[in-house]
């Protein structure tokens, strides 16, 4: 038997999912992007969009790989999209971006490779309502990468034992600010690095808050997540300032740089780039903090509803 009486095969079953999911995410998905930019036509947005949902699926079908898949575990997959989709759906028209903080509790509860998939298929429906565009595979890659850092980003364990009573979340617990001080304090300095880069080598920047936001920030948050893997407690804290950071950082650097890609007749230079991470910040913050208070209020209450069918139907074990 191995950690938390899973024996070895689940294990390794475990860790092959991931790394099929990270090299799926960080590689064959960002390429597939730059290559319809390069050689698709902007209407071919659907395209795309439909490998960018392969790609999501196949991590999650290695589930599966020894056993057959039980119809409660399909069902619950399909009504957190649902729900998510549903839900930012009503709350777009009053700007409260719900379906963000849903996305990354999906991740926490069911795991990166759920999480990534109730992020691109729910974004997906969206669009259908909202309206489709060449921003559409951009959109379901960002949402489902938020889900996919925060199953990779919380700790499991300590998720099913608030289901089940035995720990309490509570805001002012010790542990929450001992875990959050790693990830936190790592993109508190690379912030400060990137202003002390923009005050020794500005270059043509007009000001700070720009690129060197979302570059230097993205560095800072892939290297808190690293340090912290598997170790953030869930609580309220913790998966609030989560949803904040990588809203902005991660959704924001993103969403803003694809604006170039997909605009007909937009420069596509540094200088053009350096414009929208500067138009697009005050925004990002918005979207973030929206998200954040979403997540404050809803998080803990839908994780410990997710993670009790869970147990009750043991689902994903």
């Amino acid at each position: 038997m191995g950690r938390m009486g899973y024996d070895d095969s689940q294990l390794k079953a475990h860790r092959k999912r991931t790394k099929m999911s990270a090299v799926m995410i960080f590689i064959m998905i960002p390429l597939t992007l730059w290559l319809s930019v390069k050689f698709l036509d902007t209407t071919k947005y659907m395209i795309t969009s439909l490998l960018v949902i392969l790609y999501t699926m196949l991590p999650f079908f290695m589930i599966y790989e020894k056993r057959r898949p039980k119809a409660r575990e399909i069902v619950l997959l399909a009504v957190m999209t649902a729900i998510t989709a549903f839900a930012h759906i009503v709350l777009h028209l009053a700007a409260v971006p719900i379906g963000t903080a849903l996305v990354i509790v999906a991740g926490i509860s069911m795991g990166p490779e759920a999480g990534f998939l109730v992020g691109a298929l729910s974004r997906f429906v969206c669009n259908f309502y909202q309206g489709q565009g060449p921003y559409t595979p951009w959109q379901m890659f960002c949402w489902g990468l938020l889900g996919f850092l925060a199953g990779l980003a919380f700790n499991k364990v300590t998720a099913e034992r608030l289901t089940l009573g035995k720990e309490k979340p509570k805001i002012s617990q010790d542990g929450t600010f001992t875990a959050l001080a790693p990830p936190v304090l790592c993109v508190a300095a690379s912030i400060v690095l990137a202003y002390v880069s923009y005050l020794l080598v500005p270059g043509e920047d007009n000001t700070f808050f720009g690129w060197r936001v979302y570059a230097f920030g993205a560095g800072g948050l892939v290297l808190g997540t690293i340090l912290q893997r598997k170790c953030l407690p869930v609580n309220s804290v913790t998966i609030t300032v989560f949803t904040f950071v990588t809203t902005v950082i991660l959704y924001g650097g993103i969403m803003n740089m694809s604006t170039m890609f997909y605009t007909v007749g937009f420069d596509m230079s540094f200088h053009s780039l350096r414009m929208l991470y500067v138009s697009g910040l005050p925004y990002d913050l918005t979207h973030a903090a929206l998200a954040s208070v979403c997540m404050f209020f809803l998080g803990n209450p839908m994780i410990k509803k997710i993670e009790r069918i869970k147990v009750k139907y043991g689902i994903y074990k």
